[in-house]
């Protein structure tokens, strides 16, 4: 396993720290979480584990954690990973990202593909196909909570939270991670408008790992990211909708596996 210098669950990164978890075993896989965090406790964490050596940093505003001057953009997030990744020689990476992280794994291999050995996005944002006075993607905030749920799931009742049910902590978290959200995907919303024409710079395999479910970014634009990346394929996950991942754990993790010929 790395010896990555985890403490207390900070990792430091040249001039900034970063919450971080390192866990499992197998080959290396940075995952990088989208707008609800990295999930601690999911399902499907612990049986990647059991496949992957797992290193998992928390994006500077999720959960609290302070903004570095460094970091304002999916962009700066993206060279801070850079940094991560050639600072401890992470060779024959994969990297998995879930919505803005897929964008950020993106952004990531269109600077650099050198110590990459492929991409698995989930249900990604960061690319816009649509002209320039049509929406891509919806706003979600600028929806009441049980729209966004039918909009996110397939199943909106049993995955949308029931915020009368949660913890002062869990609250806390929640508006914590939505700012943090909106602090980097804002302006412009969900997407960068120069990575369209980057994406042939992404050399190594990539899997568009999506829920068939998902109305914020649909299969048939996962279907369409798939199509304009150098080597890329598309798999479907049914009952599922922007987060696989949590809907139905056990596909997702066959899918992970399967791309990665495990």
């Amino acid at each position: 396993m790395l010896d990555l210098p985890v403490e207390s669950g900070m990792l430091r990164l040249r001039d900034t720290e970063v919450a971080c978890r390192h866990f499992g075993h197998g080959p290396r896989l940075l995952m990088l979480h989208g707008g609800a965090g990295p999930t601690p406790g999911a399902p499907y964490l612990d049986a990647l584990a059991a496949h992957f050596e797992i290193i998992l940093p928390t994006h500077p505003g999720f959960y609290g954690s302070p903004h570095h001057k460094r970091v304002g953009s999916v962009d700066d997030l993206a060279y801070l990973y850079l940094d991560l990744i050639d600072d401890y020689r992470l060779d024959k990476l994969t990297v998995m990202g879930f919505s803005m992280g897929g964008w950020l794994a993106l952004e990531l291999a269109t600077k650099s593909c050198a110590r990459l050995e492929r991409l698995l996005l989930v249900d990604a944002v960061g690319v816009k196909f649509t002209d320039r006075e049509t929406r891509q993607f919806p706003d979600i905030f600028a929806m009441a909570p049980d729209k966004v749920g039918q909009l996110m799931f397939h199943d909106p009742a049993y995955m949308t939270p029931d915020f009368a049910a949660l913890s002062d902590e869990e609250l806390a978290a929640f508006v914590t991670n939505r700012e943090a959200l909106i602090h980097y995907v804002w302006e412009p919303y969900l997407h960068n408008p120069k990575l369209l024409a980057r994406l042939h710079r992404v050399t190594v395999p990539v899997t568009c790992i999506w829920g068939e479910s998902d109305g914020l970014t649909t299969p048939d634009y996962g279907r369409q990211l798939a199509a304009a990346l150098p080597n890329a394929r598309f798999e479907a996950v049914p009952q599922a909708g922007h987060a696989p991942q949590l809907e139905q754990p056990q596909a997702f993790v066959a899918a992970v596996l399967a791309a990665c010929g495990r």
